[in-house]
């Protein structure tokens, strides 16, 4: 039996940064954002603060610009993931004013065969990608996110599409398995298999087995958990790794750590516990978890994150900026999946929080994220999109109490699938289709039918 490890509990802020966090609630000048971790209200300023100011990097919904792309330097990736942290900010403080964005960007960029697979971004698509839109839209289906207009695609089947054309690329051919980085030959990292593509497809399916009911989708989370393991990208104490590349069959291992990389794997298997009760997963949820205080081991700041691969030597670039925000978002959703993670979790949040705050202390409002949260109220000079979105997801993280788990089809979420979606022409014709069978998406179709139709027959049978 796994023992799940309350981190640092007896451990005590720096002093240093403990007279900072005084002065910042005493003090009549600005020190950061100000956020009080126990009161809602202060909370929901904090996170509206942040959230406005995120959105002064996004134009796509001004008139000429493109809705769900995010002016250079950022990758058409990190707009979907953007969404991501706005879709939280309105499930946690149900304040709407982002949602219109939100709704016009997902679906304009939802490509001609409605799966995220954008002909205008084939020179950067990775599967990675493709999979953090499929999770925000995931994460609309159950968080229930008003659904777009009935002549649109709707949130559960833009995931089951990019779960479908990914599932249709995993490749046996190279290292037994496993995506690509890249989902075309010519882009530079088609011959890398990393662990955070790998990982986004382990968390949609299991948030699509749970959100169904569909038995194809678990056997496919354990599928690509078991490989991970199995070549060597999750190491047997539970510390996940990069990637590998195929013309060494796998074993040249990149052992470079990004927080994001437990996070994805984290709430997937949290998410397959609860979905199937099996202890396995527990042990699993609660070895992830531990290992996650590489990031929140800095002595003189006990439990605040830092992106430790980059962030202590000033190499952090835009992509990375970001990856803080989803280990907060999967840490907190985690919580809701697997109860008895919530209190270790907030042991990290809420100081990961109140640093965050102080840190948003930059630019001319003198409320703009910096990225080192260790650095306190003294802004680091760093801003841009990823700061703005890990501040938000750390700070909307101390609200998840508040808010209802995640719905499925059979607790009131109300988004229409598709379990054959993401049937177009084959984008990559380099790899070996077909790795998903026909039989499976008969089966998941023909298993997902009998889900709604019991649905429908439990309906008649309450009215009737």
């Amino acid at each position: 039996m796994s023992v799940l490890v309350r981190r640092n509990a007896n451990r005590t802020l720096h002093p240093l940064l403990a007279i900072t966090f005084l002065l910042s609630s005493l003090s009549h000048l600005c020190l950061g954002i100000q956020l009080s971790l126990d009161d809602d209200n202060s909370i929901k300023a904090a996170t509206k603060q942040v959230a406005e100011d995120l959105m002064v990097y996004y134009t796509g919904d001004q008139p000429g610009d493109t809705p769900g792309n995010l002016p250079d330097p950022y990758y058409w990736w990190q707009c979907g993931a953007m969404f991501g942290s706005l879709l939280d900010y309105y499930y946690y403080t149900g304040d709407d004013q982002f949602n219109a964005a939100v709704t016009q960007g997902m679906l304009h960029q939802v490509g001609p065969y409605n799966d995220y697979m954008t002909p205008n971004q084939t020179k950067t698509t990775g599967n990675d990608d493709q999979g953090f839109w499929a999770l925000s839209a995931m994460s609309a289906a159950e968080q229930k996110f008003p659904n777009p207009p009935s002549d649109k695609p709707q949130w559960l089947a833009l995931a089951q599409a990019v779960f479908n054309t990914q599932a249709s690329r995993w490749d046996e051919v190279f290292c037994g398995g496993g995506l690509r980085w890249q989902v075309f030959s010519f882009n530079t990292g088609w011959d890398y298999k990393n662990t955070i593509s790998n990982g986004v497809f382990f968390n949609l399916a299991a948030r699509l087995a749970i959100y169904t009911g569909n038995q194809t989708y678990a056997d496919w989370a354990e599928k690509v958990w078991d490989w991970t393991v199995a070549v060597g990208q999750m190491s047997p104490d539970y510390h996940f790794y990069d990637g590998a590349h195929t013309g060494e069959n796998c074993t040249d291992i990149n052992r470079i750590q990004w927080t994001y990389q437990p996070g994805v794997y984290l709430l997937g298997a949290a998410v397959m516990y609860n979905f199937t009760e099996d202890e396995k997963w527990r042990v699993h949820v609660d070895k992830i978890l531990n290992t996650t205080e590489r990031f929140f081991s800095l002595p003189a700041f006990p439990n605040v994150m830092v992106e430790t691969a980059c962030e202590p030597y000033n190499t952090c670039n835009t992509d990375n900026y970001s990856f803080k925000a989803y280990l907060a978002r999967w840490m907190a959703a985690t919580t809701k999946m697997a109860p008895w993670t919530y209190d270790v979790v907030m042991e990290m949040v809420r100081p990961s929080a109140a640093a965050a705050a102080l840190q948003c202390s930059g630019g001319s409002s003198g409320t703009i994220c910096g990225a080192k949260w260790t650095d306190g109220a003294k802004w680091d000079g760093s801003m841009g999109v990823g700061q703005q979105m890990s501040a938000l997801e750390i700070m909307q993280s101390l609200l998840i109490s508040r808010v209802a788990p995640p719905l499925t089809n059979s607790t009131g979420g109300t988004s229409i699938g598709d379990p054959s979606a993401g049937s177009g022409p084959t984008f990559n014709p380099d790899l070996p289709q077909g790795v998903i069978q026909h039989r499976d998406r008969v089966g998941a179709g023909f298993l997902t039918a009998l889900i709604i139709l019991s649905g429908i027959g439990s309906v008649w049978w309450m009215i009737s």
